[in-house]
């Protein structure tokens, strides 16, 4: 009897969840679901509610539950291997692609991992094992071992014959890999050529030999960098002594490109990269809490640079009303030319060479645009108060601030880096305090001497 309750209850919160008219039974849902592709069933959990979603996960076919996994956010990932044990995780990875395969065992606390290794068949463990020696954020982490591998002295009609005993070719296999007895790369063949060539001809003729092979330990955004810049669709993957390892493939690519995006849009907000939209409280809370946190002890000491300045805001009431204007002006001024920066690094783009050349033309822009708005609040400050003095102090202020935070904005996320600190995680908290320090001090600083 409990167990129909609990069916019921569970059919109830999927019927409210998906807007289901009638009444399906929990097998037609399960039914429907397991009917979905691996990727749209990973989205539909995604986008539920946390009951909602633990609900699909169990309905989900284990023959499945491998692919699903792989196409889940790295923080639902993780939840929900947490709750299956060694046996259920081997059946789970099952026919996945090694490299997907490996992103999941990461994600394993380490007295699992060597059950769960134990319990796969010998051929797919050495591969996973040879991939595990890498860390998941570079090249040897992100690769696959399906690489095709073909001899130079083989004629082209020979390996021909040979991928027709395939049932099918790795996935987005664009060109065969030319190695040596040792397993040293040597070129590539492109499918392309090797389909217009005269059969008879050898690889070592029609091979390129002009390739740039990913180094294993090559950082993943330098690898996407790479994919972007050359147009690629697959690369090679070698150790230090050239030997080839494997492949990395543009649906790889792509997810860390996502990746870095979602870090670099959640870090300018303080947020983690775990953070989604249907995250626990128990779980966001904490995180948000942190930043808050640092936000707060910043927010403390621009307070406390404004209480230096008491006596002159008990004098001048006006100055009160108008001090948000100018931290706010820098905080803006500064978080755009903060964005373009931190976009820039993350690209590669931003270097030691070009830095100075940045540096003067976010100058320029900060400088002219203070002087455009310096105008504006100026007279209207002026005019609002009857005051000229108000109007020339806001305004050397207002000029003061934002160039001083085009060149923080500029600076800061490069410091940030050499420092090995996220700038896209710090830059915002950082930045932000500097303009308020900056303009608070300035507008009231200068109040201070045209007043007293």
């Amino acid at each position: 009897m409990q167990a129909s309750a609990e069916e019921a209850d569970k059919l109830s919160l999927l019927t409210q969840y998906a807007g289901l008219a009638g009444s399906p039974t929990i097998n037609q849902l399960r039914h429907l679901l397991n009917n979905l592709p691996p990727a749209e069933i990973a989205h539909h959990i995604e986008s539920a509610p946390p009951k909602v979603r633990r609900v699909l996960w169990e309905l989900v076919d284990a023959e499945l539950e491998g692919e699903v996994l792989g196409e889940l956010s790295e923080g639902l990932r993780e939840e929900f291997l947490r709750g299956m044990d060694s046996g259920e995780l081997a059946a789970a990875l099952e026919g996945m692609d090694p490299d997907d395969v490996v992103d999941l065992l990461q994600q394993l606390p380490e007295r699992v991992l060597p059950e769960v290794l134990q319990a796969m068949d010998d051929q797919n463990r050495q591969r996973v094992e040879q991939m595990l020696h890498y860390g998941e954020d570079t090249a040897g982490g992100l690769m696959n071992t399906d690489a095709i591998r073909v001899r130079p002295d083989l004629s082209l009609d020979v390996v021909l014959r040979y991928l027709r005993r395939h049932e099918a070719l790795p996935r987005s296999t664009d060109s065969l890999f030319v190695v040596n007895r040792k397993g040293t790369l040597l070129g590539i063949l492109p499918i392309a050529r090797l389909l217009t060539s005269n059969p008879n001809l050898t690889v070592r003729e029609v091979m390129v030999t002009d390739v740039q092979p990913i180094p294993a330990t090559m950082p993943d955004t330098e690898v996407a960098q790479r994919f972007e810049r050359y147009d690629w669709v697959s690369a090679p993957v070698v150790d230090a002594h050239h030997k080839l390892l494997g492949r990395i493939t543009i649906d790889d690519v792509v997810d860390v490109i996502i990746g870095e995006a979602d870090h670099s849009l959640l870090g300018l907000a303080g947020l983690s990269d775990e953070e989604e939209t249907f995250t626990s409280v128990r779980r966001s809370a904490p995180r948000r809490a942190f930043w808050l946190g640092i936000n707060l002890c910043t927010a403390v000491l621009a307070s406390a640079v404004v209480g230096l300045f008491e006596a002159t805001l008990d004098q001048v009431v006006a100055l009160a009303i108008l001090m948000p204007i100018v931290a706010s002006m820098g905080g803006i001024a500064g978080s755009q030319t903060l964005t373009v920066v931190v976009r820039g690094l993350a690209l590669g783009h931003v270097n030691p060479n070009n830095l100075r050349w940045l540096l003067s033309k976010e100058f320029l822009i900060g400088a002219l645009n203070a002087l455009l708005w310096a105008v504006v609040i100026g007279i209207v400050a002026a005019w609002w108060f009857h005051d000229p003095r108000i109007g020339y102090i806001i305004a050397a202020a207002m000029v003061i601030n934002l160039v001083m935070a085009a060149v923080a904005g500029t600076l800061l996320p490069v410091t940030l880096k050499a420092l090995r600190i996220d700038p896209a995680l710090a830059g915002g908290v950082v930045l932000t305090t500097f303009t308020d320090v900056v303009g608070f001090f300035a507008f009231l600083g200068l109040a201070t001497l045209f007043y007293f």
